[in-house]
């Protein structure tokens, strides 16, 4: 898998996780602000969230059209905005997904199985002359995954924006499993006193 910019090799990238309110029409609104400003986006995700009363907009922005500060501010202008994270992409977890329509006759179809498990993608649709496959990863690896297809003939393809989370620290993480497994042992070691008396 290669490690190029999926977003050109010239761009600097910076992802925006927006916390809105799931609202009507707030969507619309923070595209028109980026739009009015002149803000470039390379992807847009939404969705809701564990909460059902917001949403989560995850946006990939080109920090060569403005300031990421710049952006951030004008963006908790909005009413609905509620959180704002700037996820560098060096420490969090991204991933998108594809799905793409590939010819396959039957001499090339064993071969694009093979690839699509090379890829650990999943077939998702067989047909007489084509398949349908889908690979969720990081961007690259979907670049990587298009460029390998392409020789057999993409019939048509679906690919959506980016969401991305920040990288856990082990070291927290460590110590919050420990703390875990005192807290049960200690719990187990009540447990059994009480049962001895």
């Amino acid at each position: 898998m290669s490690g190029s910019n999926p977003y050109g090799q010239d761009s600097q990238h910076h992802v925006l996780s927006v916390l809105v309110h799931n609202r009507p029409g707030v969507l619309a609104r923070v595209s028109a602000l980026f739009a009015r400003r002149g803000y470039n986006i390379f992807s847009l995700a939404v969705a809701p969230t564990e909460h059902p009363d917001h949403s989560r907009i995850t946006i990939v922005v080109d920090l060569q059209s403005a300031p990421l500060e710049q952006m951030t501010k004008q963006l908790f202008k909005l009413i609905d905005v509620v959180r704002i994270s700037e996820l560098d992409p060096r420490f969090s977890v991204e991933r998108e997904l594809i799905m793409v329509t590939v010819k396959a006759t039957a001499e090339q179809r064993s071969q694009i199985v093979e690839l699509t498990n090379i890829f650990e993608a999943r077939i998702l649709s067989v047909g007489v002359e084509a398949l349908t496959v889908s690979l969720d990863g990081s961007p690259s690896a979907i670049d990587d995954f298009m460029k390998a297809l392409h020789q057999y003939g993409i019939v048509e393809s679906q690919r959506t924006g980016l969401v991305a989370l920040p990288k856990l620290d082990r070291a927290e993480l460590s110590s919050a499993q420990s703390s875990t497994q005192s807290s049960a042992s200690s719990n187990t070691t009540h447990s059994s006193q009480g049962k001895a008396r």
